[in-house]
C-alpha cells in the first residue's frame, strides 16, 4: 500500500475521498490512532455531512478496532460538539449497547471528528482529540511515518461500535448556560451553508424562543448553495441581503461549525474585533492573538486592563497555548473563537453565537463598539502561491534579508518572529508567514495612514521575489 503523505497536515490529516483518503490508509490511520491511544480505550467519533463521511467512519472503526479500541458512535455533528464529547461521563451520552464494565465516572480518551472543514466537497479529513489536547504537527506526521513502514497490513472489516447521543447533552448545557437569553427581543439571521451547524443550532434556537430567519440549514454535503467558508465575501451575499431586509443581526459558519461570522447592518465584524468585544465582560482576562490579529486589538486589550499574548495561527497551537497559560480567551481573525471562560476552550461557533447575542441583550451597542476603536488600514489576508519545498526556505531567505534591508526599506521598529515575521515598523506593520496547510505565503499589512500601509505591502513584496531570485 503506497499512502500520500501530503494527507498529513500541521493540524490535521485532509485529503481527497479515494484518490488520497481511501480504504487501506483510512483503515491504517485507524489503527495506528489507536496503538498510539492505547489499546482498550474509548474513542468517540463524529463526522460532517459529506456523502463519504459515514464510509470514511467505517474504514476508521475498523482500524481503531484492529488496535483493540472501543468506538462510540455519535453520528454527523459539528465539530465543536465532537470536542465536547470529551468533557462528558460516557453513561451521560446513552452508549447503546451499554459498555460493559464501564466506571459511571469514566470519559472518553479521545475524539475524531471526520470532516473536510471549508474545503470543497471531494476532501475529507481528521481532527484528532486525544486526552483533552490537540493531536497534531509532529505528533501527525510521526502517525504518517508509522503507517508508511507498515504499508503492508492488512486490516479487516470491522465496524463494531456503540452508538451515542452527544448532541442532547450539548444542547442541554447551551439551554442551561444562556436560559437568560429566553425570548429575545432581537431578529436573528443564519447562514449554515448546508453545513452541521444546524444539528443543534436552531433546537437551541428554537427552546430559548428565539426570533431567527435560517438560510441553508439543511445538511448538504455538495454545498449547493454557496461554499462554506464565511470568511470569504462573496459566501456572505446571500445573508447579508436577508439581514438587510429581515434581520437586526446575522451569523455564518463553516462546514464544520467551528468557524463563525458575524454581521451587523454596518459590520462584517472580524475575529479580532470579536475578542475585543467578548473580553468587554471578563475581568482582566489573559487574550491570545494570532499573528494576524491587528494591533488595535491588543492595545486596546492591555489599555483595558487584560494581558495579550501573541502566538501562532492555528486552532490547534492557539488551543495548547491557551492551556498553558491559562488563558480566558483566543481568537484567529478568520472566525476561530475559543473560549474558557466558562467553557472548556475549543472553538464553538455556536457557543460564540450565544455569547455575542449575550451581548446584545445586556444593551451593548456592537456597532458603536466598533466604531469607537482606532481606525486602521488593514488588508485582507493576501496569498502568495509558491510550493511545499520552498515556502520554508523562502521564510529563512526573508529572515535573513531582513537583518540587512535595503537602504529603501521602511525603518523597522521590531520584529515578531513567534510565526513568520510580523514586522512592526513606526506606524504599522507587515507580516509574511509560510502557511502550514497550503503551498502559500500568507502576508496581512495594516498602518494608520493608508498610503504607508500600501507602501509596506510593496516593500515586503519586492523583498519576498528578491528571496525567491536569491534561492
Amino acid at each position: 500500500m503506497s499512502v500520500n503523505t501530503s494527507i498529513f497536515r500541521e493540524y490535521d490529516i485532509r485529503g481527497i475521498y479515494e484518490k488520497e483518503l481511501n480504504e487501506q490508509s483510512v483503515k491504517s490511520i485507524g489503527y495506528h490512532l489507536g496503538r498510539k491511544i492505547g489499546g482498550n480505550k474509548i474513542v468517540s467519533i463524529g463526522y460532517d455531512a459529506r456523502s463519504h463521511s459515514p464510509i470514511l467512519r467505517d474504514w476508521l472503526t475498523s482500524g481503531l478496532n484492529a488496535a483493540a479500541c472501543t468506538v462510540l458512535d455519535m453520528g454527523m455533528v459539528a465539530t465543536p460538539v465532537n470536542y465536547f464529547s470529551n468533557y462528558q461521563k460516557i453513561a451521560d451520552l446513552d452508549p447503546q449497547p451499554p459498555i460493559a464494565d464501564c466506571p459511571p465516572s469514566a470519559t472518553t480518551d479521545a475524539s475524531i471528528m471526520i470532516t473536510g472543514s471549508h474545503n470543497p466537497s471531494e476532501y475529507n479529513g481528521f481532527k484528532i482529540t486525544i486526552d483533552r489536547a490537540p493531536f497534531f504537527g509532529e505528533e501527525i506526521y510521526a502517525l504518517g511515518d508509522a503507517i508508511t513502514a507498515d504499508r503492508e497490513r492488512i486490516i479487516p472489516d470491522n465496524t463494531e461500535k456503540i452508538d451515542i447521543d452527544v448532541k442532547t447533552p450539548y444542547i442541554d448545557f447551551m439551554l442551561k448556560e444562556f436560559i437568560h437569553l429566553k425570548r429575545l427581543d432581537t431578529k436573528i439571521v443564519i447562514d449554515c451553508g448546508n453545513g452541521v451547524a444546524d444539528t443543534v443550532l436552531t433546537k437551541i434556537f428554537d427552546a430559548l424562543e428565539l426570533s431567527y430567519e435560517g438560510l441553508y440549514c439543511k445538511p448538504d454535503g455538495t454545498f449547493p448553495n454557496h461554499h462554506p467558508d464565511p470568511s470569504v465575501e462573496q459566501n456572505l451575499a446571500d445573508v447579508k441581503k436577508v439581514l438587510e431586509k429581515k434581520g437586526d443581526i446575522a451569523f455564518a459558519y463553516d462546514g464544520d461549525a467551528d468557524r463563525i461570522a458575524v454581521l451587523t447592518h454596518k459590520h462584517n465584524i472580524k475575529g479580532d474585533q470579536m475578542a475585543l468585544l467578548y473580553a468587554m465582560k471578563m475581568e482582566n482576562p489573559t487574550v491570545i492573538g494570532e499573528v494576524k490579529c491587528s494591533q488595535v486589538m491588543y492595545d486596546e486589550l492591555e489599555r483595558r486592563g487584560a494581558k495579550t499574548v501573541m502566538y501562532k495561527t492555528g486552532h490547534s497551537n492557539l488551543k495548547v497555548k491557551m492551556k498553558e497559560i491559562h488563558a480566558d480567551l483566543a481568537c484567529e481573525v478568520s472566525g476561530h473563537i475559543f473560549f474558557k471562560h466558562r467553557y472548556f476552550g475549543y472553538d464553538d461557533a455556536i457557543y460564540a453565537t450565544l455569547r455575542m447575542l449575550e451581548l446584545v441583550e445586556e444593551g451593548i451597542d456592537l456597532d458603536r463598539e466598533i466604531e469607537a476603536l482606532p481606525h486602521v488600514f488593514s488588508t485582507e489576508e493576501i496569498k502568495i502561491e509558491t510550493t511545499e519545498e520552498e515556502k520554508f526556505a523562502l521564510m529563512d531567505k526573508i529572515k535573513e534579508m531582513l537583518k540587512t534591508p535595503p537602504s529603501d526599506f521602511p525603518d523597522i521598529h521590531s520584529i515578531i518572529d513567534v510565526d513568520g515575521v510580523r514586522i512592526n515598523f513606526e506606524k504599522g506593520w507587515g507580516l509574511v508567514r509560510a502557511s502550514n496547510t497550503t503551498p502559500v505565503l500568507v502576508t496581512r499589512f495594516e498602518s494608520t495612514d493608508q498610503a504607508l500601509a500600501k507602501e509596506y505591502e510593496k516593500k515586503i513584496n519586492i523583498l519576498i521575489e528578491t528571496a525567491r531570485y536569491a534561492l
